[in-house]
């Protein structure tokens, strides 16, 4: 994109924030208030329901705009409260961080320079999971084959699928819903794959652990709401292929043993001795009607997902149309919100 159209650029940083008065000073402070190629920068934090000064010490700070949600909902809540509102404030690339000072906001210019560029519509910063110190190597295992999986569901090789430090463009932001009650990161990315956005990855350096994970409670916690939320996701934009493999697991296993049926039943008819093993076939017969049965489900499921799609298009094109008749805002306003 030419230089000119970038210094007309809005960027927002939008900050998630629940009680998070020790670390955000120093997460606003240390974000870059100039940056090459964008004309505006402007911080937005999203208060999840806060019960400490969080929200005082952000106005303090000298924050643009401060969205209140009435309470607690969650991360993925949050996430997507921000998205839209950093959208309805004009935003043309929305850059997420977390309140807890993990990301350096200096790594911030080199994260939007693939969307400047046109290469991309998302990037994600990659923290170098493998070598994080303050990562136990069951965790960074965790994380690794997490991200795997994630890439293999979204068809993007992402190598820190969890990084919540992340550039949308103005168009990819449009086209994000966040379902999920636990985290973003994984639905976004398997959803945006679906949708075929373009994202890439930029490598980014970290700060010095300051507190504890609020999102993962316990690794059984984690590990659960984490599958659940991409098998979910997955399954949402992908139907077809997760039911025809679960009734091809269910038609093999019923051939299999309609195989040992007849297998026994040659044998016996060569010795003369009694059939049996009536049981093999009889549960064959069950594998093979709740294949069958799977598989059509999934042919039902397929068309509800081409339905979802067209919803999730005319959903984006409302989207667009709203933010197309909403007056322009001022620039570098300061502004507080409920949603």
């Amino acid at each position: 994109m030419p230089q000119s159209e970038n210094q007309r650029l809005k960027l927002i940083i939008q900050i998630p924030c629940y009680n998070e008065e020790l670390t955000l000073p120093q997460t606003v402070l240390d974000l870059p208030k100039q940056i090459p190629g964008i004309g505006e920068v402007e911080v937005l934090i999203v208060d999840d329901g806060s019960t400490d000064k969080t929200v005082q010490i952000a106005r303090d700070l000298g924050v643009h705009h401060v969205v209140h949600l009435p309470r607690h909902v969650g991360l993925a809540a949050a996430f997507a409260a921000g998205l839209e509102a950093s959208l309805a404030r004009g935003a043309d690339i929305i850059v997420n961080t977390d309140a807890d000072n993990q990301y350096r906001g200096e790594d911030i210019p080199q994260l939007i320079q693939p969307i400047l560029e046109g290469r991309a519509e998302i990037v994600v910063g990659d923290r170098g999971i493998a070598e994080l110190a303050h990562f136990s190597p069951g965790k960074r295992f965790l994380q690794r084959v997490g991200s795997w999986v994630v890439q293999r569901a979204s068809g993007v090789h992402i190598p820190d699928a969890a990084s919540g430090f992340r550039a949308y463009g103005r168009e990819a932001a449009l086209r994000m819903n966040v379902l999920s009650n636990f985290s973003y990161t994984l639905e976004t990315l398997i959803q945006a794959g679906a949708w075929q956005i373009p994202m890439v990855y930029v490598p980014v350096s970290v700060n010095p652990h300051t507190r504890q994970s609020r999102l993962i409670r316990t690794l059984p916690h984690y590990l659960f709401n984490s599958a659940i939320t991409i098998i979910r996701a997955y399954t949402m934009y992908q139907p077809l292929r997760v039911f025809l493999t679960i009734s091809a697991l269910f038609v093999s296993a019923g051939v299999l043993l309609g195989l040992r049926f007849l297998y026994f039943y040659v044998i016996g008819l060569s010795t003369g001795s009694p059939v049996g093993h009536v049981q093999s076939l009889i549960l064959a017969a069950v594998l093979l009607i709740l294949g069958v049965q799977l598989g059509l489900m999934g042919m039902i499921a397929d068309l509800i997902g081409f339905n979802r799609k067209l919803m999730e298009w005319t959903l984006y094109r409302v989207k667009r149309m709203e933010l197309e008749r909403q007056p322009a805002p001022p620039a570098a306003s300061r502004s507080s919100s409920q949603r």
